[in-house]
């Protein structure tokens, strides 16, 4: 086969898949659209008790659109969801954390919010977390054990009180204040599909989700993904 053919293939098929993400696109679109106009009746009952938690993950570029992010978390509190935590890598929206809050009467920080506070359908607790809770977060938190098994060692205690299970290491980093919920649900808005540094240990069982970049933000879309992990039924072993 000569280099023209090969090439004319290449652009060939180039060309039908360029086609069919873009078809993809539009038909993603309308039923977007036909979702948040009410068209879809489906949609309109979401048990959305089951979602007792939800992590929304942006990328640091797209975490600049604040006014994108306070739609976002407003929507989220219209749909009913009642505890959301806000991550991105660089702490964008940790440093937004006021004029979030200021745009959003029906919020209220992870820290000071409870169940009996909640009560109100659009009402939520609202967390702020960065790369700081992640690898930060669990260095703290080793040095932490540390300085108790020394503490231990010095005072000649047994062998098996020094022994780390995933139980000390989950008060640890309680106690270094990043011991926050695992998410049930995990939204990523960005180019790429990964959790971007999202803390590992809190994604266990958590489903993740790639919504595309944050300047395509879309009701019907955030509607369809939170209504779809509602139908799922997890299995957490034994």
């Amino acid at each position: 086969m000569s280099s023209l053919a090969i090439h004319l293939l290449w652009l060939l098929i180039h060309l039908v898949i360029s086609i069919f993400f873009f078809v993809l696109k539009i038909a993603n679109v309308l039923e977007s659209y036909l979702i948040s106009s009410g068209f879809l009746k489906k949609y309109e009952s979401i048990n959305v008790g089951k979602l007792r938690y939800l992590a929304v993950v942006v990328d640091s570029e797209d975490a600049l659109q604040i006014n994108k992010v306070i739609k976002l978390v407003q929507w989220l509190a219209d749909i009913g969801v009642k505890h959301v935590c806000l991550y991105d890598n660089e702490g964008i929206l940790k440093k937004s954390k006021d004029i979030i809050l200021k745009n959003l009467s029906c919020v209220k920080l992870f820290e000071e919010g409870d169940e009996q506070s909640l009560r109100g359908k659009k009402t939520m607790s609202l967390e702020f977390a960065s790369q700081s809770d992640g690898k930060e977060a669990l260095a703290k938190a080793a040095n932490l054990l540390l300085k108790k098994h020394l503490k231990l060692r010095s005072l000649g205690e047994n062998q098996e009180e020094k022994i780390f299970t995933e139980a000390h290491m989950t008060e640890a980093l309680r106690a270094v204040g990043s011991g926050g919920p695992e998410p049930d649900l995990l939204l990523v808005y960005g180019p790429v599909r990964c959790h971007l540094g999202f803390p590992a240990w809190r994604l266990r069982y958590t489903e993740i989700v790639h919504m595309g970049p944050l300047k395509s933000l879309k009701y019907g879309s955030l509607l369809k993904a939170i209504y779809k992990f509602t139908l799922v039924r997890q299995n957490y072993g034994k």
